[in-house]
């Protein structure tokens, strides 16, 4: 991973009087950044649905039952995953670091998934450089789509923005089945390849079969419908999950407004990090409730972004101050409908595999 340097602009007096404003709000309030009695409701809430959806799948009496509690299940734990894993993986979901680190990993392995390697390049990769090729891990070098001006232009990328949803659909089972057995092999469908410690090696291994075991081995055993109904089932959990990650995450760096920018020759990018965020992200109905509720912030991702040490259930109350600090500072806050931003990620697909450059679209906001 190419590590960077930026500079100073006017992006970093807005960071330091945003620091500043939220920290005199929470000094105000007398609360913490970490998760307040919300949040211990949503804990207890999204996990006791995730035991009680198993519970009834593996206990099913006919095939529809089976299918709707597997179903509700798999959406549970994207929940979970939204509001619990993520605020635990940057240690704000709870005040302890013990039980962060344990949300999170119970949350995150119990998915067949490796909480290290996620939660370590997430933190250190994903948050510090956003959308700059070599530096964030997130950013795909997958030669089924163009994500990058880097990557040679094909003659089916022309039609990219078409097959795009198809893809996506595997997006949850090549994370499980490739994405990480890759990284085994020092290989990555990312721009960045990861060395996994020896431990975490054996951690995602094991976590993978129990996974297995649990979602398709022990359904078969004790459920008298076949294992190819059951396959089905965990294939189109999968599906599902897949189609509603990508529609929340996907839309926030992967459109025609957002920069994608390259550093010089020293590994410098000539603006500063916090401008690098809000150029690089996209909110969509960042003051609703409801999806402050359901998606864990995610739909105030420059926010989270850049307030990272602050838990979801306290967006709503900081955001007035984040926009009011950005439009006096003269920075441009990217934000709109759901729509608006679903369009934008089929654009920047569509141009990018049709021309050879990037231009973003101008925000009007």
């Amino acid at each position: 991973m190419n590590k960077l340097r930026f500079i100073k602009d006017e992006g970093s007096e807005f960071y330091k009087e945003l620091n500043e404003q939220v920290e005199q709000y929470f000094i105000q309030t007398g609360m913490k950044k970490t998760g307040n009695i919300k949040m211990f409701f949503k804990i207890f809430l999204y996990f006791g649905l995730d035991i009680l959806f198993y519970t009834l799948m593996i206990t099913s009496h006919s095939v529809l039952a089976f299918y709707a509690f597997y179903l509700l299940m798999g959406f549970s734990v994207l929940l979970t995953a939204f509001n619990v894993s993520h605020d635990a993986a940057h240690g704000v979901a709870v005040k302890s670091k013990f039980w962060n680190q344990l949300l999170f990993s119970l949350s995150f392995n119990l998915q067949g998934n490796n909480a290290y390697v996620w939660g370590k390049n997430h933190n250190e990769s994903h948050h510090l450089y956003t959308n700059v090729e070599g530096s964030d891990i997130d950013v795909l070098n997958n030669p089924l789509f163009r994500m990058t001006e880097s990557q040679p232009l094909q003659w089916y990328h022309r039609y990219q923005f078409i097959y795009a949803p198809f893809l996506y659909l595997f997006y949850s089972i090549n994370w499980f089945f490739f994405r990480e057995t890759l990284m085994l092999f020092n290989l990555s469908s990312r721009t960045i390849k990861v060395e996994i410690p020896r431990a975490e090696v054996i951690k995602l291994v094991v976590y993978k079969l129990l996974y297995i075991g649990y979602m398709v081995v022990l359904p078969v055993y004790l459920l008298p419908f076949g294992w190819t109904v059951i396959l089905m089932a965990f294939l189109l959990n999968h599906f599902i999950i897949s189609l509603l990650f990508v529609s929340v995450l996907g839309v926030a760096h992967l459109s025609d407004y957002v920069a994608h920018p390259v550093p010089d020759e020293d590994n410098q990018l000539n603006m500063s990090w916090p401008k690098l965020q809000l150029l690089t992200s996209i909110d969509y109905h960042a003051e609703s409730k409801f999806l402050n509720w359901t998606l864990g912030g995610f739909n105030a991702h420059a926010v989270h972004h850049l307030l990272p040490n602050v838990c979801h259930v306290h967006y709503l109350k900081i955001i007035p101050i984040f926009k009011a600090l950005a439009k006096k500072h003269k920075l441009t806050y990217m934000e709109m409908s759901y729509g608006e931003s679903l369009a934008s990620h089929f654009r920047f697909l569509k141009m990018m595999g049709r021309s050879e450059r990037l231009i973003p679209m101008r925000y009007e906001g």
